[in-house]
């Protein structure tokens, strides 16, 4: 991968400088996985960082036989920060939703590059506190209707990792367990939102081509009630 392709696709580099990115990407080892596959277990947490260059993700956290998905994350993300800043264990891991493909870099090389660029340290502190502010939004919503709450969990994958087609905007077709996890409802209220959302054509399913289309973000959007 280019320098530029990789600066466009991963928002955290995007003011970092071309000599970062070079040796970034000159020491990133590649990965692929296939759907359903562990990409990293709960003891690995720490070793290094991952960046999805194409496909999905689920974060789960695992309560003895119980296992919540946390988050659900796209193309040009990244995880496995926190575990090195911080040196915790963690009881999490990370599954493929589909096939996916990553570029890690190493935790000592990683936080080697934080304190060569500043700009990048800066870009990094940012995202963090954006995902801390999605953390929050989520508590503030933990009493509104569950529709509100999905709608919120639609709009927010489309605005982070959707795709604009003319179907609509695309994103991942996410098992409703994983939806309902991510957004605090039960499975069944998830599956009958989404029943009606299709039956109104706010959304559309491709299960074959594993595909959800957002058709009329618009009035998504209008009922998350985002400004």
């Amino acid at each position: 991968m280019q320098t530029e392709a990789f600066s466009e696709l991963f928002p955290l580099f995007s003011a970092a400088n071309p000599e970062t990115l070079e040796w970034l990407l000159s020491v990133a080892v590649e990965h692929e996985y296939p759907s359903g596959r562990a990409v990293l277990m709960e003891d690995a947490w720490g070793n290094a960082v991952y960046f999805i260059v194409t496909g999905w993700v689920k974060v789960r956290r695992l309560y003895g036989d119980n296992v919540v998905t946390l988050a659900i994350l796209g193309r040009g993300d990244f995880f496995g920060e926190m575990a090195i800043l911080d040196e915790s264990p963690r009881s999490t891991d990370v599954i493929a939703l589909s096939t996916v493909q990553l570029l890690s870099v190493s935790a000592q090389r990683f936080i080697q590059t934080l304190f060569k660029d500043a700009q990048l340290h800066h870009r990094m502190l940012q995202l963090m506190v954006r995902r801390l502010r999605q953390t929050n939004l989520r508590f503030q919503l933990r009493n509104r209707p569950p529709a509100v709450k999905l709608a919120n969990t639609l709009v927010s994958l489309a605005e982070n990792y959707g795709q604009s087609t003319e179907k609509g905007t695309e994103i991942y077709n996410i098992p409703y367990k994983d939806l309902a996890d991510v957004t605090d409802i039960g499975v069944e209220e998830t599956s009958k939102i989404m029943e009606k959302l299709n039956a109104k054509g706010w959304i559309k399913i491709d299960e074959t081509a594993e595909s959800l289309y957002l058709v009329n973000l618009k009035q998504l959007t209008h009922l998350a009630g985002h400004v």
